[in-house]
C-alpha cells in the first residue's frame, strides 16, 4: 500500500457528537487545526457545537437523518472546506462505504482503510484471516451455518455450550448461548432474525462459549505500511449485555509473560492487514489462561483515555499525524506502562430500573478534580440530554501510582462528582468498587450478571456523605424552583444567543 504524501491539515470536520467530538476538537485545537462540527436539530446547543470554529446543521434528531447520513456529512465537509474527516467512534466510524465516499470526494479519512474495515467487520472473514496469520481463535466454524441441522452438527463437534454469533455487526446483538441440542433450532432462528433486523445480514456461525472469561484488549497504532506498535492492554470485563461499563489498565489478570504474548498477537493481527491509525484488538482470556482473538475494532475506542494515562501518549494526536502521512509518532521501545488508570462511563440511565435510559435537563453539574483525575465530557449545566442517542454523558478517568491508589482516588472522585438532572449510574460505580472480586481483580464478564441486585446496590454512605447529600438536595431543590419560575420556554431557551454566549464563556470559548 502506497504511503500518503505528508500534508498538514488546516481544517478537520468531526463526524460525531458528545464527549468524543469534544475530545477530538481539543486535540485539533492543540495542533493548530481549525474545527468543524456537525449537529442534528436537537443538538443545536450541544457542547461540541459551541466549542468548534464552525458548525453545520445536517438534519433531524434521528441519527439516520443526521449523524448516519454520509451524503449530508460529506456535503458539510465540502461546504466548510475541510481537508479531512475524523469519525470518532460509533455512527459511521467503521463503515467502509463511508470511507470510500469520503475519499472519492477528495477528503482524507482519519482512520483505517475501507479494506481493513471490511475484513474486521465480518467476523467470519476476520477469523479466517487470523487463522492464516497464526493468531489463536476460539474453536468454531469458519463458514456460515445454513440451517439447524448444520448448527447441531457443528455444536456436537465443538462441544456445548456454544455461542451462535452473527458474522456482521456488534454491540452484543445477534448472539445467543446454547447449552443443549434441544435449544439449537429455536436459538438459530432468533439469532438469524435479530442479525437480519440489526445488520441487514443473517449470516451466523458457531463457536465455543467460554464460561466466566475475562475481556482483554490491546491498543495498536499502525502506519498502513506494515509498521505497527502496541500500547499495552486494557481490561474491560465489567460489562452489561456485552457493553463495557468500567475499564482499567494495566489488567490485574496478566503476568508479564502473558502480557507479552497477548500484545504480540495484537501487533501480528494489525500487521496482517497493513493497519493504519489507531485500533484495538480484543481477546477472550479463558479461566485456564489461554487467550483467543475475539474481534478488532477499527476505530478509536471509548476507553482510550486509560491507555493515554498509563503510557503518556495522545492517541488522537497520533491518528491525525498518521492520517497526514507522517510516520508513527512513537517507537515500541518508547512505550512503557506507568501507574494504573480506571475509566468509569457515566450513563444517563437508572441501574435501579434495569439500567433504563433517562433524559432531562442537567440542572447542576460539579465535576471532580484533583491529582490524577480527568473528565472527558459532552455536557454542561443547562444542557438537555436527548433520547435519540447513546446515553453516555461523560467518562471519569482516574490515575494512581498503583492499583490501590487508583481505586482509593476513584472512590474520592466519584463521591465528589455531583450531577442533578437525569438519573445516572454514579452510585453503581461506587457499588462496583466495593465488591471483593473487583478489589482483588478476579472479576469476570459475569460481574454484573452474577452480583448486581438493582434493589440493594446503592453503596453504604457514611454520616458525612448523607449530610452532604441532604444539603446538596436542598440546594438543588431551591435552584430547581427558581429556574422553573424564571426559565423561558424551551424552544426560545435552546436558541437564545445570550444563553449560548454564557455557555461559551463557561467552556472557555470565544
Amino acid at each position: 500500500m502506497a504511503s500518503r504524501e505528508a500534508h498538514k491539515f488546516t481544517k478537520v470536520l468531526i463526524a460525531n457528537r458528545g464527549e468524543i467530538a469534544v475530545r477530538i476538537i481539543r486535540a485539533l485545537q492543540e495542533m493548530g487545526i481549525a474545527t468543524v462540527a456537525v449537529y442534528s436539530q436537537v443538538d443545536r446547543s450541544a457542547l461540541h457545537v459551541l466549542m468548534a470554529d464552525e458548525a453545520y446543521l445536517i438534519g433531524a434528531a434521528p441519527a439516520t437523518e443526521s449523524y448516519l447520513d454520509p451524503e449530508r456529512i460529506i456535503a458539510a465537509a465540502r461546504e466548510s472546506g475541510a481537508d479531512a474527516i475524523h469519525p470518532g467512534y460509533g455512527f459511521l466510524a467503521e463503515n467502509g462505504a463511508f470511507v470510500r465516499a469520503v475519499e472519492e470526494a477528495g477528503i482524507v479519512f482519519i482512520g483505517p482503510t475501507a479494506e481493513s474495515m471490511d475484513i474486521m467487520g465480518d467476523k467470519l472473514a476476520s477469523r479466517r484471516e487470523m487463522i492464516t496469520s497464526g493468531v489463536p481463535v476460539i474453536p468454531g466454524t469458519d463458514e456460515a451455518i445454513a440451517d439447524a441441522d448444520a448448527a447441531a452438527e457443528a455444536a456436537a463437534k465443538i462441544g456445548y455450550p456454544v455461542l451462535l454469533k452473527a458474522a456482521a455487526g456488534g454491540g452484543g446483538k445477534g448472539m445467543r448461548v446454547v447449552r443443549e441440542a434441544a435449544e439449537i433450532a429455536s436459538a438459530l432462528r432468533q439469532t438469524m432474525g435479530e442479525a437480519k433486523s440489526a445488520f441487514g445480514n443473517d449470516t451466523v456461525f458457531v463457536e465455543r462459549f467460554i464460561e466466566n472469561p475475562k475481556h482483554i484488549e490491546v491498543q495498536v497504532l499502525g502506519d498502513g505500511n506494515g509498521s505497527v506498535i502496541h500500547l499495552f492492554e486494557r481490561e474491560c470485563s465489567v460489562q452489561r449485555r456485552h457493553q463495557k461499563v468500567i475499564e482499567e489498565s494495566p489488567s490485574p489478570s496478566l503476568t508479564p509473560e502473558l502480557r507479552q504474548r497477548i500484545c504480540s498477537a495484537a501487533v501480528q493481527t494489525a500487521r496482517a492487514i497493513d493497519y493504519r491509525g489507531a485500533g484495538t484488538v480484543e481477546f477472550i482470556l479463558a479461566p485456564d489462561g489461554e487467550f483467543y482473538f475475539l474481534e478488532m475494532n477499527t476505530r478509536l475506542q471509548v476507553e482510550h483515555p486509560i491507555t493515554e494515562m498509563v503510557t503518556g501518549t495522545d492517541l488522537v494526536h497520533a491518528m491525525i499525524r498518521i492520517a497526514q502521512g507522517e510516520p508513527l509518532p512513537y517507537r515500541q521501545k518508547d512505550i512503557r506502562q506507568h501507574g494504573w488508570a480506571i475509566e468509569f462511563r457515566l450513563y444517563a440511565e437508572d441501574p435501579g430500573r434495569n439500567f433504563a435510559p433517562s433524559i432531562g435537563r442537567i440542572d447542576a453539574l460539579h465535576p471532580p478534580a484533583g491529582p490524577g483525575v480527568r473528565l472527558d465530557s459532552g455536557i454542561y449545566a443547562g444542557f438537555d440530554v436527548p433520547i435519540h442517542y447513546d446515553p453516555l454523558l461523560a467518562k471519569l478517568v482516574v490515575w494512581g501510582e498503583n492499583r490501590d491508589q487508583a481505586i482509593a482516588r476513584s472512590e474520592r472522585a466519584l463521591r465528589e462528582f455531583t450531577l442533578h438532572g437525569p438519573v445516572h449510574n454514579l452510585p453503581f460505580h461506587l457499588w462496583a468498587l466495593q465488591q471483593p472480586s473487583f478489589r482483588d481483580g478476579s472479576y469476570t464478564t459475569e460481574f454484573i450478571a452474577d452480583g448486581f441486585d438493582p434493589a440493594t446496590y446503592l453503596p453504604e454512605l457514611s454520616e458525612t456523605d448523607t449530610e452532604a447529600l441532604l444539603a446538596a438536595g436542598a440546594l438543588f431543590e431551591a435552584h430547581r424552583r427558581r429556574a422553573t419560575e424564571t426559565r423561558p420556554t424551551r424552544e426560545a431557551d435552546s436558541s437564545n444567543p445570550w444563553r449560548l454566549a454564557a455557555v461559551r464563556a463557561m467552556t472557555g470559548q470565544r
